[in-house]
């Protein structure tokens, strides 16, 4: 819209910080200055409201903010943008903000585990008595690189580390893919709710591939998985345990992923789905981040 805010239809039209700090990043890469200011002033007032730094993930345009926690992955994406702003753009404050942001990132959101150091999915709901709920695709590696190079502090390299070494012993199944949600109890890791690789596991191998983190033995279990759909459409998502598998096909966001993972290493072969906005925000969104990806790693 107009005013900054980005819509997900597919959600009753709400806005959340991954949108936001999705199209921020966008407006940087394709050097859109009043695109940004106008994302950035939005996500300002009406996210940025908690007593930390960091931002309410959800709104709504029926009763404002739907729910005060924050979205870590939103979170990373929004400070990684604002200092890429500043780098791109010079405007002071976009680095005062970074900073800020990124500070609040380490401060409430990192927790030293037996595995290392891992970044709770929400500052609030994901520490319980069975273990920490993580999310291995809030690892955005390439944030992560920025804020450390933003802000530094050990704890990101400790954070980076943590990451690959949790996705390589998050492999289940005949496939050897990891799941969308983890638990993680001491050394023990285990997939949780559904124990799908879908939604949120299908960004691993991008975020891997644009941080410059991935190598074959990490991308191995992802070109095997979808290279075994060749000339076919993957399901949208898979049992990593049963081997169940949706009843619709994955969308072109998802096959955007697929593409540039099947190409690795060399992804600039990758031969991107035809981009098509009305398939909807989240597909859209990971095309967009996946040629963007590629833009940036062949700079």
């Amino acid at each position: 819209m107009e005013n900054g805010r980005v819509i997900d239809k597919g959600q009753n039209a709400i806005s959340h910080t991954e949108g936001q700090g999705m199209a921020l990043l966008l407006a940087v890469q394709n050097n859109d200055p009043e695109t940004f200011s106008q994302v950035w002033s939005w996500t300002q007032q009406n996210l940025q409201v908690r007593d930390d730094k960091l931002f309410a993930w959800s709104w709504s345009p029926q009763v404002g903010i739907n729910d005060m926690n924050n979205a870590s992955d939103g979170d990373l994406f929004i400070a990684w943008a604002l200092s890429c702003a500043y780098t791109k753009w010079n405007e002071p404050s976009y680095l005062f903000n970074a900073i800020q942001i990124s500070q609040s990132i380490r401060a409430k959101l990192l927790r030293k585990t037996n595995k290392g150091t891992v970044l709770l999915p929400g500052a609030a709901g994901f520490e319980k008595p069975d273990g920490l709920k993580l999310n291995l695709s809030y690892w955005v590696f390439p944030a992560i690189a920025e804020l450390s190079r933003l802000d530094p502090a050990p704890e990101w390299e400790d954070l980076r580390l943590t990451g690959l070494k949790l996705i390589q012993e998050a492999r289940f199944g005949k496939w050897q893919l990891p799941p969308d949600w983890l638990v993680l109890e001491g050394e023990r890791i285990g997939p949780t709710d559904d124990d799908r690789f879908g939604y949120d596991a299908v960004r691993i191998p991008l975020y891997l591939i644009w941080g410059k983190q991935a190598s074959l033995p990490f991308i191995k279990p992802f070109q095997h998985y979808w290279g075994s759909y060749a000339g076919k459409m993957p399901p949208a998502w898979i049992n990593v345990m049963t081997g169940e598998m949706a009843t619709y096909n994955a969308s072109e966001g998802f096959q955007s992923i697929a593409a540039m993972a099947l190409a690795y290493p060399d992804v600039e072969k990758t031969q991107l789905p035809s981009f098509n906005p009305s398939q909807g925000y989240y597909s859209s969104m990971l095309s967009l981040f996946t040629k963007m990806a590629l833009e940036d790693l062949k700079k």
